[in-house]
């Protein structure tokens, strides 16, 4: 037990900056708090005592805005960081040196009795506003980007972005002896596809010398109608086509914000 509950502070220790003392992580930090409560409410669970175990467990979600159900399995160095809105399912089952941060969500998608939580590999990390949903596995060291909402498996050592989750393998291996806390390193995959089908676009354009499509417009003498100018005759429109992204900021008028 007491093996245990040192290796949770020292999981704080190691992966928030702002800890300054085990004494003071132990007294200020609801995800330990929450932590070490849900390990009481599972041992109790475990043992047939189940409504006892769910009524700590709501007590310790009152306190520290973090349900975590005692029927949860969590391994090693589990560190919640903030915590307020954690939600951890029945049947989740959590490795070694998981790091959740504010608003994850581990859910069930099934009404049925069995697995129907995720599991979580070891040294994952998961986003601020995450929805891993399902019974599905997280591989051990990936990375769930903020607010991705996850239903299909992820292979081990893979990053996850958008909604739904898509799954990008590393292009360098990640080393398993620490979570990865990068949340700045999080590819944008569809607006890189958008980006290169517009730039093979323009490219095939200007290859072939295709001009953008244009509509004649009739404007009369006072200046009335969809023109851009006032005068006599008619004038071509040009109707301004989405391009690709200059050193990765979209520009132009065909954007209407």
């Amino acid at each position: 037990m007491f093996t245990t509950l040192h290796n949770d502070l020292q999981a704080v220790m190691e992966r928030d900056p702002a800890a300054r003392s085990r004494l003071e992580v132990a007294i200020n930090y609801p995800g330990l708090h929450a932590l070490w409560n849900h390990r009481t409410a599972h041992w109790l669970w475990r043992h047939g005592f189940k409504l006892p175990g769910r009524m700590l467990s709501q007590i310790s979600r009152f306190f520290t805005g973090i349900e975590i159900h005692p029927g949860a399995s969590i391994g090693r160095g589990l560190f919640i960081d903030h915590g307020m809105g954690v939600v951890i399912g029945e049947t989740a089952e959590i490795g070694d040196n998981v790091t959740l941060y504010h608003g994850v969500t581990l859910g069930g998608v099934s009404t049925e009795k069995g697995k129907r939580h995720p599991t979580i590999g070891d040294n994952v990390v998961i986003g601020a506003g995450a929805k891993v949903l399902g019974a599905i596995t997280i591989g051990a060291g990936s990375r769930i980007g903020a607010n991705s909402v996850v239903v299909r498996p992820v292979p081990a050592n893979s990053v996850v972005v958008g909604v739904p989750g898509q799954v990008v393998v590393r292009s360098q291996s990640h080393t398993q002896e620490k979570s990865d806390l990068h949340h700045d390193r999080l590819p944008d995959t569809l607006g890189t596809a958008m980006a290169s089908v517009l730039q093979r676009l323009e490219l095939i354009e200007n290859t072939l010398n295709v001009h953008m499509t244009v509509h004649p417009t009739s404007v009369n003498g006072n200046g009335n109608g969809n023109g851009h100018h006032a005068g006599d005759g008619n004038y071509e429109e040009v109707i301004v086509a989405p391009h690709a992204p200059d050193h990765g900021r979209w520009r132009g008028e065909d954007f209407a914000i």
